[in-house]
């Protein structure tokens, strides 16, 4: 199959960049691959699967290999990250996968991954570390803001669609961290313990959503995998082939362990960095470097045949994707991310579509957890407006606290390892340029400009923050919580990837309260990783709050269209929010006597599901979200149509502004099944105009409805009745029906 793909993007100011690229079959990809491997020598075919070293000099991506010049073969470049481009100027910040997740909406999460690949294509990197789908097994996780959440369904949506746009453009997409790496602490060995059908039907799933995308690479984890290393655990890797997968597997930087034949043998295709593997406790010759796999080749420990297919399998992605024409050349130096020396050309690869894309995106995420709009005529002053959409030509001071609001530090390292301003991304290699950030008082700034008077104070100072609000027609306070990666530097504010608690940093949740109590109209912004503590919700005089999550760099844009109405806000919770801890039925293990074993004997019931199981209501539910409209449901019909059942209905547009609606469906098995009280099995993105109907159809396959069966290694319908369950977040039920 040769599909003619056109890929357009402007480099800089003026160089505008117009190609197609052959999308080729993996059986055509596979034969030029294997015709070039019959070429090769064995030092050519280790420089393939083994990269240049994290200490080289020579290096300019994150991870490189070495080109084989002579056949055409060029060092195949690999870049962070899943929320866009790290290491290099002049490029986006994107939104977070959490953000992503909390649109709902599969035509953003499609978007985001296209625009991000524009962009690293433009700088010449063939290999996109992402996305993240690592499930969020317990809220304060560092990296689940990589990913799209707890759920499983949305999480393998999420992948599916942002691997689509990712590879739509040519640029090889990298599903990560294969399998099970749901916490910081102790991730470079601790054994992540899980019985075969949690693992097929919770951790592996957005895996397999990631192969029928056609995924080129996977990455496989620092941890164990029930006490077996994730790079050479051989029924794990073996597992992606047995679901079709047709690229090849490469190590996260110093993941691999023990010899070259203990991680080939196993099924690892590709070592990276290629040294530097204190962590997974090699050498610095790199357990596949030309120092340990060519000597086990020369031994027969790791045969031809098996080297042939790790180097056939990485060149079937490159020929694949039509990296092999007309692709741009590496033009940046990872080493240098301030833009400076020979080897950084300052391609720019930032445009108008991608900035665009990434507020409407801050804003269709934005999660509006609480609105007491009221109107009160008759007042000394006239008509008075509480709440959100803020009316602007009656709001006429402002106040504007925490540190939140403000221009983050952009000299906080490669990895964005610190929290003193607005929070648009977490830390680690999964961070993004800050290089363009508007923050939200200077985006609340320029929009209002003379209509208002803002008074701020810009720091967490409860004193400071509640005289600046005191009186105001409106204040804005924001708060944050962030996490990150652990690596052997990061630890910010104590926190050491994985987050302490669920409290807002800097007493943020202290702040609001002490704002409302001093002003009448408070609205709360909170940019987080994850949950956080609302106990302070129900406050009377908080009457709005907006759940920001981290949206990348047009935080302050975004932000502005919601509170003033240019964006009905549409986001969704990706996850559930409560107070405390202990309601998600999980814990993240801090201390530990060496590499701890981890056991999941909450099996299916994560989040919502854990909740639901133990009668537990959350403060904020899963799939919540407010509208500044409303929207009514009707006429539920269920169908079938071969295998699958077609379930469609009606939603209706029943307020007064136009809007976005994000129906879900959740379906409940038969008794005796095993599964969870309720499950997300389909969900919408549905725009109406006032008084608009739209009709909504969503297929249930045969997998949806189906459970992992372990003896048979299949997925089995069982028998019984279906129940289904219509709405607008788990807990606000519209419609039910069965089958």
């Amino acid at each position: 199959m040769l599909l003619q793909v056109p890929v357009v993007f402007t480099l800089g100011l003026t160089l505008t960049l117009a190609q197609s690229f052959t999308l080729r079959s993996w059986d055509d990809a596979y034969a030029l691959a294997d015709a070039v491997v019959a070429r090769m020598t064995l030092d050519e075919k280790v420089g393939v699967v083994t990269g240049t070293g994290q200490l080289n000099s020579n290096r300019r991506c994150v991870g490189d290999t070495t080109a084989v010049s002579r056949l055409g073969i060029p060092s195949f470049c690999f870049e962070d990250g899943p929320a866009g481009f790290r290491l290099s100027k002049n490029v986006t910040g994107f939104p977070t996968g959490i953000n992503a997740a909390s649109t709902f909406s599969r035509r953003l999460m499609r978007a985001r991954g296209k625009a991000m690949a524009e962009e690293f294509r433009g700088k010449g990197v063939h290999v996109l570390l992402g996305p993240a789908m690592d499930i969020m097994r317990n809220p304060k996780a560092g990296r689940g803001w990589e990913s799209f959440g707890p759920d499983p369904y949305l999480n393998g949506e999420g992948a599916f669609e942002t691997i689509t746009g990712i590879q739509s453009v040519g640029v090889q997409a990298c599903a990560k961290h294969y399998l099970a790496n749901n916490q910081e602490h102790w991730r470079y060995g601790l054994s992540a313990n899980l019985d075969d059908r949690t693992m097929h039907e919770m951790y592996f799933y957005p895996f397999l959503r990631s192969i029928e995308a056609n995924v080129t690479s996977v990455m496989c984890a620092y941890n164990r995998f029930n006490d077996t290393s994730s790079c050479h655990n051989a029924n794990l890797l073996g597992l992606l082939q047995k679901n079709g997968f047709q690229g090849y597997v490469v190590s996260d930087w110093g993941a691999t362990h023990d010899s070259a034949a203990d991680n080939a043998n196993a099924g690892l295709d590709m070592e990276q960095p290629g040294d530097y593997i204190v962590i997974g406790g090699g050498t610095f010759a790199g357990v596949l470097g030309i120092g340990g796999l060519k000597g086990d080749v020369n031994s027969g420990a790791v045969t031809q045949a098996r080297l042939n297919q790790m180097v056939s399998r990485i060149l079937a992605a490159w020929y694949r994707l039509g990296q092999d024409s007309g692709y741009p050349p590496v033009n940046f130096d990872s080493q240098k991310p301030d833009g400076t020396g020979p080897r950084n050309e300052d391609v720019n690869v930032r445009t108008a579509e991608h900035t665009t894309l990434v507020r409407e995106i801050g804003s269709a995420s934005a999660v509006l957890l609480k609105n007491n709009r009221t109107i009160t005529d008759g007042t000394p002053t006239g008509t008075t407006v509480r709440g959100l959409p803020l009316a602007q030509s009656r709001i006429k001071t402002i106040a504007v606290v925490g540190q939140d609001a403000k221009m983050p530090n952009q000299n906080c390292g490669d990895l964005n390892e610190c929290n003193d301003g607005t929070m648009s991304v977490g830390w680690g290699s999964g961070s993004n340029s800050l290089e363009f950030i508007v923050p939200p008082i200077d985006a609340i700034t320029s929009f209002v400009g003379s209509s208002a008077t803002i008074t701020s104070s810009l720091s967490n100072d409860l004193d400071a923050g509640a005289k600046a609000a005191a009186g105001k027609d409106a204040c804005l306070v924001f708060a944050n919580a962030m996490s990150g990666e652990l690596g052997f530097y990061q630890i910010v504010v104590g926190n050491e990837g994985d987050r302490n608690d669920l409290a807002l940093w800097y007493k943020g949740g202290s702040l609001i309260e002490r704002v409302a109590s001093v002003c009448s109209n408070t609205i709360a912004i909170v940019h987080s990783v994850g949950p956080v503590s609302f106990s302070w919700s129900n406050h009377p005089n908080i009457t709005g709050i907006i759940y920001a999550g981290a949206p990348g760099e047009q935080t302050g844009p975004s932000l502005v269209d919601v509170l003033y109405g240019k964006y009905n806000p549409s986001g969704r919770l990706p996850f559930s929010i409560s107070d405390n801890e202990s309601d998600y039925g999980t814990t993240i293990v801090y201390d530990s006597l060496g590499f701890p074993d981890i056991n999941y004997t909450e099996k299916l019931l994560l989040d919502y599901r854990y909740m639901d199981a133990n009668n537990i209501t959350p403060r904020f539910e899963f799939g919540f979200g407010l509208s500044y409209t409303t929207f009514g449901y009707s006429g539920l019909s269920i169908t079938t149509s071969g295998t699958s059942k077609v379930i469609s209905f009606k939603v209706t547009n029943t307020g007064s502004f136009a809007g976005t609606e994000i129906p879900q469906l959740y379906l409940e098995y038969p008794a005796g099944a095993g599964e969870p009280p309720r499950v997300l099995r389909g969900f919408d993105e549905v725009s109406l105009g006032v008084g608009a109907s739209s009709t909504v159809t969503m297929t249930l396959n045969q997998r949806d409805f189906s459970v992992w069966d372990t003896p048979s290694q299949s997925y089995s319908r069982p028998s019984g009745t279906f129940k289904v369950y219509v709405g607008a977040s788990i807990k606000d039920i519209r419609l039910t029906g069965s089958f």
